[in-house]
């Protein structure tokens, strides 16, 4: 409840404080020859160009443009009210200020324009921490008590490789191997060389040798 009512109490004053600030840039506006609807649009364009300054200060804190916007919006807003508070004749007001005044809606352009095209840059990326690498590991001992040297344990000799042995040849690729091995016999009258039946299978060279084996090429 209590935080409802701050929220409301809060809104209540903006909008007191707006209104305001809203009457006493009106009221200068048309002091200084500015009447009918151009009077009422001055307010507007001067909150419009504060709104939009204050919008670009929360994505880009550095933006030294969008500061100088801030600053020349509050000034008017906050000269618009000290002005009207008495301390200037509304009836007699000076050439400079209706200077200002006329030159204001020129001003609100550029610094709108200004704000809303120039690019905001990234963020920075986070820094990564870099990893230190960690410190050795020290084993302390005692000055009193002689460090002891673990014993190396003796190696066991290694055991002895069993030898290769041939690889088993399936008897349907005996016997494909030994049909083109007798082709090649009752063509050419010569047995056929155990290079040359490798070739001709392509099969890796302990399988070739296997089968050359097998039917006593050379």
């Amino acid at each position: 409840m209590s935080r409802s009512i701050r929220f409301d109490a809060v809104l209540v004053q903006a909008v007191i404080a707006g209104a305001l600030s809203f009457a006493h840039l009106h009221d200068l506006a048309e002091a200084a020859g500015q009447t009918g609807w151009k009077a009422w649009a001055y307010p507007v364009s001067v909150d419009l160009l504060l709104v939009a300054a204050w919008r670009r200060l929360r994505t880009a804190r550095r933006d030294r443009s969008a500061w100088t916007w801030f600053v020349i919006a509050l000034t008017a807003s906050l000269g618009a009210n000290v002005a009207t508070a008495g301390l200037l004749d509304l009836h007699h007001v000076p050439a400079w200020l209706r200077i200002l005044v006329a030159g204001w809606p020129a001003l609100a352009f550029l610094g709108g324009t200004l704000l809303v095209h120039t690019p905001t840059e990234p963020p920075a990326p986070p820094a990564q921490p870099v990893d230190e690498p960690a410190a050795p590991e020290v084993e302390m001992h005692r000055t009193d008590e002689p460090a002891l040297d673990p014993p190396a344990p003796e190696l066991a000799p290694a055991p002895p490789k069993p030898a290769p042995s041939a690889p088993a040849v399936p008897a349907a690729l005996l016997d494909h191997a030994r049909k083109i091995a007798d082709a090649h016999h009752a063509s050419t009258g010569s047995p056929m060389a155990a290079d040359a039946l490798s070739a001709r299978l392509q099969l890796p060279a302990p399988m070739a040798d296997a089968i050359a084996a097998e039917l006593q090429l050379a």
